[in-house]
């Protein structure tokens, strides 16, 4: 039974998809909206069976909130390595959010910070120890796709410099790669580029790093619920958690229809995480918005003009960076940053930033049809670097947030790592003693080191100075 059906026999009234919710100062997350008009939900296919709208009251184990990849696979891994069922509760539709709406951009990564940035926050030490952890995450999600029917392409992840200052950083960032991780990262000239992958005509040149697998992000995250379901997961949508109190240790998740008595919750919901879910994650992130296209498919003619000959996927050096490829069946995906709030989304400047794009990046598609276009909220987190973790130790509550755009790959990976924990099969593992797994999310910081909630209200007034820093350091 999927949401739909689901809906018509017990009267749910669902909602339409409203392109302006800005899960910041909206208090609603919706009921069983629908999905935002992304190429991804167009080309999925009918969406896997669920277990309907949550009807009356109900006793569970383990409650998980979201239904995107982490909590789908943190449900389908507490019931694969440990026995246990856990229910989970969606406010909309299954993979409503960043499942649903992102690049596919599978990378060895999670967070914003590269391997340099961690040497000199953590140390060479730690920063082994995390490349080996983030990596071991990258391999588990590579396996992932070569089971899940998800339109892999295993080809790696070029990284473009789109001024030729940029060449010294990307050669830097190959050289620690290499002598401090052992990776083998090539260098390529523009030219080199060209021939080979593409004819994108703004870069300077390249490395590549091989590790990258672009993938639909929504057929993928419907295999894993339809691997979760046939564990025994329930899946609920139009089901958003509108009330949240703990007793004695048990936490009652008030539903539209009915309430869910828990002994551990954990949540999974990224970018859309309400401010009013529960104060452990309240003003933890800053959810920011990232803008999508895909055109309408290439011409032979189109194709060759743009020497298309791979669908490995790239990003450039700008700090808001665009990030494209070349899709199955001859579409041309690019996205980037977008608006600051969800009122001022639907505004056309956001989308002609991503056309202008492709008239630089690729001037024969100069003006090309677009045939897709969304947008969706990627959760950034204080300090770049996510965080799977049970912020207070008296509570059983755990969560996986702050990818910061990063988590296609890596989320799979939390999930099996928050089901580890979940279970009590953390305790004497030393991986959980890396940063993204033993510290807090914290508020924002705006003065000096000071971390306050007090801050929270003014970073949408921050992000509006730094993106005009980054345009004019990135452009200028």
């Amino acid at each position: 039974m999927n949401t739909r059906d689901a809906s018509v026999m017990s009267g749910t009234v669902l909602d339409a998809y409203d392109p302006a919710y800005d899960p910041l100062v909206d208090t609603n997350p919706g009921i069983g909206r629908d999905y935002s008009p992304s190429y991804w939900v167009a080309s999925a296919g009918r969406p896997p069976a669920d277990d309907g709208p949550l009807e009356g009251d109900l006793d569970a184990d383990v409650v998980v909130i979201g239904s995107g990849s982490t909590g789908v696979s943190t449900a389908m891994y507490l019931a694969q390595d440990h026995q246990i069922n856990a229910v989970v509760l969606e406010a909309n539709q299954t993979a409503w959010g960043c499942s649903s709406r992102s690049g596919g951009q599978g990378q060895n990564a999670s967070g914003r910070l590269s391997r340099s940035q961690w040497i000199e926050r953590y140390g060479l030490d730690t920063a082994i120890r995390l490349d080996r952890e983030i990596r071991t995450g990258f391999e588990n999600f590579k396996d992932l796709t070569r089971q899940i029917d998800c339109e892999a392409f295993d080809g790696g992840h070029l990284y473009l410099a789109h001024r030729p200052e940029k060449l010294a950083y990307l050669r830097n960032l190959a050289d620690v790669r290499d002598r401090m991780f052992g990776y083998n990262t090539p260098i390529l000239t523009a030219e080199q580029v060209r021939e080979q992958y593409c004819d994108e005509r703004e870069h300077c040149g390249a490395i590549l790093e091989r590790e990258g697998v672009g993938v639909h992000p929504l057929k993928f995250t419907f295999g894993m619920l339809r691997k979760a379901r046939e564990l025994g997961v329930k899946i609920h949508p139009a089901s958003p958690v509108l009330g949240w109190e703990t007793h004695a240790g048990v936490h009652h998740l008030r539903t539209p229809r009915g309430v869910v008595r828990a002994r551990r919750v954990v949540v999974c919901t990224g970018g859309y995480t309400g401010q009013k879910l529960h104060g452990e994650v309240r003003n933890k992130i800053l959810p920011i918005l990232s803008n999508s296209l895909v055109t309408r498919v290439l011409t032979d003619a189109e194709l060759k003009a743009c020497n298309f000959v791979s669908k490995t996927f790239l990003t450039d050096t700008r700090t808001l960076r665009f990030y494209y490829r070349l899709l199955e069946g001859n579409r041309l995906q690019l996205g980037s940053r977008s608006s600051i709030t969800g009122a001022d989304a639907h505004n056309p400047v956001h989308l002609k930033l991503l056309t202008d794009a492709i008239a630089r990046k690729f001037p024969p598609l100069a003006g090309i049809q677009i045939d897709y276009s969304w947008w969706g909220w990627v959760d950034v987190s204080h300090d770049m670097m996510p965080r799977i973790t049970r912020p207070d130790p008296a509570q059983a509550i755990w969560h996986a947030l702050g990818y910061g755009g990063n988590g296609v790959s890596f989320s799979t990976w939390a999930g099996k790592r928050l089901a580890q924990r979940v279970a009590g099969k953390d305790g004497q593992q030393a991986v959980f003693d890396l940063p993204i797994y033993n510290t807090p999310l914290e508020y924002p910081n705006l003065f000096g080191k000071v971390r306050s909630q007090a801050f929270a209200p003014f970073r949408r007034f921050g992000q509006y100075i730094l993106y005009k820093w980054y345009w004019l350091r990135d452009e200028k």
